[in-house]
């Protein structure tokens, strides 16, 4: 792979990680249009750890925040101190409990699409069907735009949910954060907290597919070049870019004018099938 190559590869991971356009999607369009053939594994992971970071930074406060609650609820727990009263005032422990039971359906339907991911990630008529579908969950969505005083309580059975529509975007072409925000506000949350829950959710996600790929790639030596590590750095730049102006959107009530733009290119992507 040539460094510009690299770059380009790098930039779109960034900006489609977290705008609702579908990274999946755009990494193999972009690594079929540079007529990369075989496995790019070691470069895939590395630029999803530099996405991944970016969302380290941006939600920092409460990453701390859910931890410093973790800590505190096993360090009663295993001294056999009351924590009932922790689990329902703790917003935080809340949280986090959430994201844990949100992340079972995700692992479970990623691990069974893995088995199908050589079929997945090399059909772009797949990823064209998928883009439009997107399209479409984008458009719908802004029918649920719940303003706060209307917010529902926040369960288990809609974490549930969310992790289903999580573990389904592993197919490309079905944006993460455009159908779990969608998803979110779906389920009664607002938008504000629905991009929060979708970026925190997507941080177990990202790290148990690193994982994974990196089990695959242990027997051959992991090696990372400098076109890989200039497109990690340069994924980390843009992603942290597009996610602040993806929740500036959301808050602004505007996410779904994403939609048009995977209808067109969608289509576009079937017509030069067809043609």
């Amino acid at each position: 792979m040539e460094l510009y190559q690299g770059i380009i590869l790098g930039i779109l991971q960034g900006l489609t990680e977290f705008l609702p356009v579908s990274s999946s999607g755009h990494l193999v369009l972009g690594q079929m249009f540079f007529g990369m053939t075989q496995s790019q594994l070691i470069f895939d992971i590395s630029v999803h750890v530099g996405t991944l970071l970016a969302v380290l930074v941006v939600y920092a406060a409460d990453i701390l925040a859910m931890l410093s609650s973790l800590s505190g609820f096993f360090s009663k727990a295993v001294h056999f101190k009351p924590v009932a009263h922790l689990v329902k005032e703790d917003n935080h422990l809340q949280m986090a409990g959430l994201i844990v039971m949100a992340s079972i359906p995700t692992a479970v339907i990623g691990l069974v699409l893995k088995q199908f991911e050589q079929i997945l990630f090399s059909s772009e008529v797949l990823v064209g069907f998928m883009l439009i579908l997107t399209g479409t969950i984008l458009w719908l969505s802004r029918n649920y735009y719940y303003n706060e005083n209307k917010q529902q309580k926040f369960g288990i059975k809609k974490a549930l949910f969310i992790g289903v529509t999580q573990g389904l975007a592993v197919i490309p072409g079905i944006s993460r954060s455009g159908s779990t925000i969608a998803a979110g506000m779906v389920m009664g949350l607002d938008r504000h907290n629905a991009a929060k829950f979708s970026f925190l959710l997507s941080i177990p996600a990202i790290v148990g597919a690193e994982m994974l790929g990196l089990k695959d790639i242990l027997t051959e030596g992991l090696i990372i070049d400098t076109v890989t590590l200039y497109a990690t750095i340069v994924s980390f730049i843009t992603g942290l870019i597009a996610l602040k102006i993806l929740l500036r959107l959301v808050h602004s009530g505007r996410f779904h004018l994403f939609a048009p733009y995977c209808w067109l290119l969608g289509s576009l992507v079937l017509l030069s099938k067809i043609i």
